[in-house]
């Protein structure tokens, strides 16, 4: 079982001055669930290399469970350290795919045409696709074969505004997560603010928030299993 990780390469949140990334939780609760059923797992990136950690992510009060044991783990952190280059994946290498959020992704991955393709590769080719937070965002411009917005009529989630809100950044991102799945006509639902809150729709798994990264990764692994 091969599971691709993709993670964003911007570390700049809008013209704040302030850094952004991916979220830690978003990537290391995932990792674990994957890790802990015996998956294959590669770490990608636009850029390649180490992706950017949102700082705030990194903070007390956000840690878990998993975010120590990924700290603690050198085997993690080297794999961190070392992602591979997006561009040089092939998704016939891997049995599913998994994007942690953060805000980079707003950024680049949602305008990414190596990413866009990437998921519409996948989903033709019946392999299933996982998206976390702001993740779902990046399926902005992913199209289905017959040229519509592959989340069209889909059950959807993501980022809620109101949590856009709640964390001060809704004039700073590009676009609104939860606007974006509505407007490429996505059946959009959401739990309450910071809940777990994860949906299925055949192939497409969709978190709405960090807490959901875990609960999708299991959603993800069942797909497989």
């Amino acid at each position: 079982m091969k599971i691709l990780i993709v993670l964003t390469s911007h570390d700049t949140l809008g013209d704040t001055g302030k850094k952004t990334g991916f979220w830690l939780e978003e990537l290391a609760a995932p990792y674990y669930v994957f890790k802990d059923a015996g998956a294959d797992l590669t770490l990608a990136s636009p850029l390649g290399g180490q992706p950017p950690l949102d700082p705030r992510s990194d903070e007390p009060d956000a840690q878990s469970d998993d975010t120590r044991r990924f700290k603690a783990d050198a085997e993690a952190s080297a794999a961190l350290a070392a992602t591979v280059k997006l561009s040089t994946v092939t998704i016939a290498d891997y049995d599913a795919v998994f994007y942690p959020g953060g805000h980079g992704p707003l950024w680049d991955l949602a305008n990414d045409r190596v990413s866009i393709g990437l998921i519409e590769a996948a989903i033709q080719a019946g392999k299933p696709v996982a998206l976390v937070c702001h993740a779902p965002g990046v399926l902005r411009d992913v199209k289905t074969p017959d040229g519509q917005p592959l989340v069209a009529g889909k059950s959807v989630t993501g980022f809620t505004n109101t949590e856009e809100e709640a964390v001060q950044l809704s004039k700073i991102v590009p676009f609104l997560v939860e606007d974006s799945l509505k407007q490429n006509g996505g059946a959009y639902s959401k739990g309450d603010d910071w809940a777990p809150h994860v949906v299925e729709d055949g192939l497409l798994i969709t978190g709405q928030n960090p807490a959901s990264s875990g609960p999708a990764a299991k959603a993800l692994l069942k797909q497989l299993s």
